[in-house]
């Protein structure tokens, strides 16, 4: 069964929590993730860029000169994509890049992302994760005891401002509420520090 290292805010270790082996020992699932990944990041763009076609440009009404005779390649348009000031080649137009996912194919995507975080002793569990102030030099001592530096995503059980105003300004962390976990976030963090009733939050929602 896989375990995880259970401190406090200060840092101290309390000794280790057994992990739901349904949720932090399954298999990985490569394509599973990188298929809701994919999605993710499809779904978080806008999809507005646009540029202007040779059709949409001003201009090139006429023949530039006729087809032959000048000693000069023969030319159409002046808008045309090879022209200074023409239209562009296959322009991109807006367009929706949202691509849906099944909700099992997600359920075994995210089962897949913490058995990998588990796996590589990258989940910390903190008892009581919260903050009596807003300070980030509190948040990052309390970082620094856990030995946790690069990229960590911090998950509370419900939305606690004082602990997300105190990380918001510290490179690399994010912190979300368990309710609201996604996949990408969880990979994309190198540490995973998940508040204690958090974790069983999150392994009701997923037990299979």
């Amino acid at each position: 069964m896989p375990k995880a290292k259970l401190f406090d805010m200060s840092g101290k270790s309390l000794g280790e929590v057994e992990l739901s082996e349904s949720v932090f020992g399954a298999d990985v699932n490569g394509p599973a993730m990188h298929a809701v990944v994919t999605a993710h990041l499809g779904n978080k763009r806008q999809g507005t860029q646009s540029t202007l076609t040779r059709a949409e440009v001003s201009g090139g009404g006429r023949k530039p000169w006729r087809q032959k005779g000048t000693g000069r390649a023969r030319h159409g348009s002046t808008r045309s994509p090879q022209w200074t000031h023409g239209g562009v080649a296959f322009a991109p137009k807006p367009r929706s890049y949202r691509s849906a996912v099944n909700k099992k194919l997600r359920r075994a995507a995210m089962r897949s992302a913490l058995s990998a975080k588990a796996s590589n002793d990258q989940i910390y569990i903190i008892r009581d994760l919260d903050m009596s102030e807003i300070k980030t030099k509190s948040f990052v001592q309390f970082l620094n005891s856990l030995s946790v530096t690069g990229k960590a995503l911090v998950v509370t059980p419900e939305p606690r401002v004082n602990v997300y105003k105190s990380a918001r300004n510290i490179c690399g962390v994010n912190v979300t509420f368990s309710a609201v976990l996604n996949v990408y976030d969880v990979l994309n963090g190198q540490a995973l520090i998940l508040d204690e009733q958090a974790l069983k939050n999150i392994e009701e929602g997923y037990a299979q």
